[in-house]
């Protein structure tokens, strides 16, 4: 032992000793090597109590070495770095780390709510169905906040997440899941006939098994092996080892998910680099060499801190350098035991007793006690532990029935090991018992997946080195390529394990105390009883009664456990019980791993209009409008965001104003059918619309309810474009495509959306023709006379093509200019330019839709999909001489009722109060409840031109009930008003303006 790490061997180990690493745990200063785990590190120190259980908090320590971990888990980092639950067995010790432990208050050591433990009784398997039912007031006030403050395991990190992740593809012939002796086999037979290979594992080292036990392949040491067949790895050009990569999950086409920890092991990372990321993996054929996982058995307290998995030892032991306690006691039902009653021994620990449940034990066992002079129990079976933050004894219930007392610090114990095939259940594959193996082995795998080493249901090494080439190479040649079968030979010391039949021991029969199946959730063998007791005993059944396998280790170390209990308690056998179903993810994934850049503002990809960077030297705020970014408002110093909306609506009515229009959807429409085409898409007449003219049109769905509206300008008989809403262009788009191809596939008609070839811009207010005059090429006439309201012309700007039409959104006289997208910028620096004689600005979505909504145009509020024309006051539109998409639906009784909600205009009998959108509309004298819903607000604003607050709603029978005053109710926000129903156009109701 070493004076600075009091559990940490003199020699032996992996660890790099020349490179001491500084790291906290609850905010004491301790010291690891390079290749610890935190884990690790804290055995070194002679940290044993590193966590508090879920229900009962009681004292947890480390149980395993690998991500089968139930216990320690703690807060890793600090700040927007903090992440909880994070293993400390698979936690990669890097100088400054910094851990945290969970689920505990006010300390790890004094932890309040271990009271629990004294109330189980009241608090056992299924409370939570029976309990907070009386009385009903209570739950919201009291249950549920207590609830939600008592759930959950750790916290989440207070602040914005500061690293980026990735998302990936890579393809391969051949997918090797596992880095042990079998995954490394298959890997090196595979990759020596050239093809292409990925190795995953999971641990930051290759070599699995080969770390935590002693082995020799052909004469040499099993890490000598490894270390000579990753250096083979790494030169063949085919080859990618993928260390810290988890295999996450099975999907069809023979793809994989995987997350590959890439900066886990830094203090942050690197710039330019991800903390995680995931691959997704197309491979034609794959191996499952995942090894196995140790059970643990059932006792009276199995769960105190130094209760340790047997193989775990041994791997912290040879692989780590760390001697987990200072006298042990060996409890198996298996020869493992020999295996590490020698490496305990050669680390020089006392082991005080080894204790067999099988009856006469075996040779290989009784040997090795022999020679190092250890008790030996056969037949016997521990039956209760004891201690409160530390083993300090074990009871042993002996073959002649008596009970006896020892003293210890660690308790090394195995029940036996369940292959890990958790993979080759995830495309509904169902796996099989085996009595000899005593253990559930692949049943049906997924397409092109076979099994090797450990994960078969044989863990020794000759048998997993073995079926590791010969995988690998049956792999290889599925795909197309040969080569010669690799041939190592090995032995291990945990290779006694595999030689004599496992007699299953899932509870020791009258343990005392509380006896642990699944360490994570808290679940006890009582709770399996009492499951069956009350009629949950059916593997699924029991798992939702009692939260078993459903933590975060997803019950790595206690389903086939309880699933062996479950069969004892009903006088079944467990092949016949069945099993849980596993599904992705095999461990925990971040979600930012699953999200990739997907994330704030890059959610999903941005649009930005050809005009965006002129916009931003403006100062523009941005809205996500669709998939593009538009201009809200341009804000001057001190301006609220209302102020700027009001200037702009004010210098819009009184001069001019631009505002940038190119997220519009724009829909070529060419072809000898065109014309018709469109007459069957819009409800309303295009049959007589002229060459040179536009006009406003009204599409439905098949039901009968609105679907969009824009303005189609008329170029030639054959040539149309149709503009739609920002938000639903694609749908449009996809609505028209789908008519073209499936309902009328005889039209003579090409469909090309054009949104991001032309950049557009809406030119409003009186003095709007001035300012265009300016700015169009003089030989194009854009007088009133010459160029109405709805006219529409190929024009040319400095002499380039665009279109103009006079249309208007804003009740003002108007244009909408358009140009190749390339030169949207620089035309939009030309018409601000020109536009300083007349007082000119830029105008963003704010003071459009204030001005719309003065005008009682409808938009999104309103074409919500749940509309009519008739509703929004546009029924005359339908054409009655024409058939149309929707057309029938549309004269449904329920869609034609007279008593259906319609556009109404809403005024506040108090000037100075504000109607919020979405506030209730309801009959005054009426109580505000939702028999008495009769309408809402869709949209509203504040009219600077009216200089009070203005509305549009959808009212019961609204289109009778002008003058009528009725309560705008928002009970979301708290606030009531009265409001006056009056016609949607506020201003300038009669279209002077319009049409200066």
């Amino acid at each position: 032992m070493t004076e600075t790490q009091p559990f940490r061997l003199a020699t032996g180990g992996l660890v790099d000793r020349a490179a001491p690493l500084n790291f906290s745990f609850d905010g004491r200063a301790i010291t690891g090597f390079a290749g610890d785990t935190l884990a690790s590190a804290l055995l070194a120190n002679g940290v044993r109590l590193v966590g508090r259980s879920f229900k009962y908090h009681r004292p947890r320590g480390i149980l395993s070495a690998g991500v089968e971990e139930p216990n320690a888990l703690v807060e890793h980092r600090s700040g927007s770095r903090r992440e909880p639950n994070s293993r400390a067995t698979v936690l990669e010790l890097y100088d400054g780390l910094v851990a945290t432990s969970q689920n505990r208050w006010p300390s790890l050591r004094c932890d309040l709510l271990s009271v629990n433990s004294w109330v189980s009784s009241f608090i056992a398997a299924g409370f939570y169905y029976k309990t907070f039912m009386w009385p009903a007031s209570f739950w919201e006030r009291i249950y549920e906040p207590m609830i939600r403050r008592a759930a959950g395991l750790g916290r989440t990190a207070p602040a914005h997440d500061p690293d980026t992740y990735e998302k990936a593809t890579a393809f391969c012939d051949v997918l090797v899941i596992g880095g042990g002796p079998a995954g490394i086999a298959a890997a090196v037979a595979a990759g020596r006939t050239g093809a292409r290979v990925i190795l995953c594992d999971e641990d930051f080292v290759l070599g699995g098994g080969l770390l935590g036990d002693k082995a020799d392949i052909d004469g040499g040491s099993g890490v000598d092996w490894t270390r000579t067949m990753a250096g083979e790895l790494a030169a063949m050009p085919e080859v990618s080892v993928m260390g810290r990569t988890s295999v996450t999950g099975v999907y069809d086409g023979g793809v994989f998910g995987a997350v590959q920890r890439v900066s886990d092991h830094l203090p942050e990372p690197l710039p330019h680099q991800p903390r995680l990321r995931f691959w997704r993996i197309v491979a034609r054929r794959s191996i499952l060499a995942a090894g196995a996982i140790e059970r643990p058995i059932a006792f009276g307290n199995n769960d105190r801190p130094g209760v340790m998995l047997a193989g775990s030892v041994r791997t912290y032991i040879n692989r780590y350098g760390v001697a987990p306690g200072r006298r042990a006691v060996i409890f198996a039902n298996n020869d493992g035991a020999a295996g590490t009653l020698d490496d305990l021994a050669a680390a020089g620990v006392d082991v005080a007793a080894v204790v067999d449940s099988r009856d006469g034990s075996s040779a290989a066992v009784s040997v090795a006690a022999a020679r190092h002079g250890v008790v030996m129990h056969a037949g016997a079976m521990v039956t209760q532990a004891y201690g409160g933050h530390g083993l300090r004894s074990v009871e042993i219930l002996t073959s002649d029935r008596q009970r006896e007392r020892i003293s210890c610090d660690l308790l090394a114990m195995s029940g036996g090991w369940n292959p890990t095939i958790h993979l080759t259940s995830h495309l509904s594959g169902r796996p099989r018992w085996d009595e000899a193996a005593a253990a559930f082995l692949p049943g049906s795998l997924p397409p092109g997946m076979t099994v090797a080493g450990a994960a078969t249901g044989n863990a020794d090494l000759n048998a997993c080195l073995a079926s590791g080439a010969a995988t690998g190479l049956a792999a290889a040649h599925d795909c197309g390529f040969s080569g010669r079968l690799p041939s190592w030979r090995g032995h291990g010391s945990g290779d006694g394990q595999c030689h004599q039949p496992v007699r299953p021991l899932w509870r020791v029969p009258g343990a005392r105390g509380k006896a642990f199946i699944d360490f994570q959730s808290d679940v006890t063998t009582d709770d399996i009883d009492l499951s069956v007791r009350e009629g949950f005993g059916a593997a699924e059944h029991a798992k939702r009664y009692t939260a078993l396998g459903m933590a975060t280790d997803q019950g790595k170390t206690s389903n086939v456990a309880a699933l062996g209990i479950l069969a004892e308690i009903t006088g079944t056998d467990i092949a016949s019980r069945g099993t849980t179903t596993f599904r992705p993810p095999y461990t925990p994934v971040a979600i930012g791993a699953l999200a990739g850049h997907a994330r704030g503002m890059d959610f999903h990809p941005r649009r930005l209009s050809p005009a965006h960077p002129f916009e931003t030297e403006q100062g523009a705020v941005f809205v996500e409008a669709g998939a593009w970014l538009r201009a809200q408002y341009y804000p001057r110093p001190g301006e609220t965001w209302l102020q700027s909306a009001e200037r702009e609506v004010r210098t819009v009515r009184g001069g001019a104003g631009i505002c940038d229009v190119s997220t519009l959807g724009k829909i070529d429409i060419q072809g000898p059918d065109a014309r018709a085409f469109i007459e069957r898409i819009y409800c309303n007449n295009f049959a007589g619309l002229k060459p040179g003219r536009a006009r406003y049109g009204l599409m439905l769905r098949e039901d009968g309810f609105v679907l969009d509206d824009g303005v189609t300008m008329c170029f030639s008989d054959t040539h149309f474009v149709m503009s739609t809403t920002t938000a639903n262009a694609p749908v449009v788009m996809q609505h028209m495509e789908f008519h073209h191809q499936c309902v009328w596939p005889e039209l003579d008609v090409q469909l090309t959306s054009v949104t991001e070839q032309w950049a557009q811009f809406s030119v409003a207010g009186p003095l709007s023709r001035e300012l265009l005059r300016r700015v169009v090429d003089r030989q194009h006439d854009i007088a009133n006379e010459a160029f109405p309201f709805m006219s529409a012309a190929q024009v040319t700007v400095a002499g380039v093509t665009a279109r103009l039409a006079r249309v208007s959104f804003s009740g003002e006289l108007a244009y909408e200019i358009a140009i190749p997208a390339q030169y949207g910028d620089s035309l939009l620096r030309e018409l601000m330019r020109q536009g300083e004689a007349f007082g000119v600005c830029l105008y963003g979505t704010e003071a459009l839709a204030i001005m719309r909504i003065e005008k009682g145009h409808v938009a999104g509020g309103e074409l919500n999909g749940h509309t009519t024309a008739a509703d929004l006051g546009l029924g005359k539109m339908m054409s009655a001489k024409k058939d149309y998409v929707g057309r029938i639906l549309a004269q449904r009784p329920a869609l034609r009722d007279p008593e259906r909600p319609t556009l109404v205009g809403l005024l506040p009998l108090d000037h100075g109060s504000q109607v919020r959108a979405g506030a209730h509309l309801v009959a005054s004298g009426r109580a505000a409840n939702l028999e008495n819903d009769e309408g809402y607000v869709t949209s509203s604003a504040f009219s600077p031109m009216l200089g009070r607050w203005i509305a549009l709603g959808l009212l019961a029978s609204g289109n009778n009930r002008t003058g009528e005053i009725v309560r705008a109710c928002d009970p979301l926000r708290g606030t009531e008003s009265l409001v006056e129903i009056c016609s949607p156009q506020f201003y300038d109701p009669t279209g002077e303006r319009l049409h200066g």
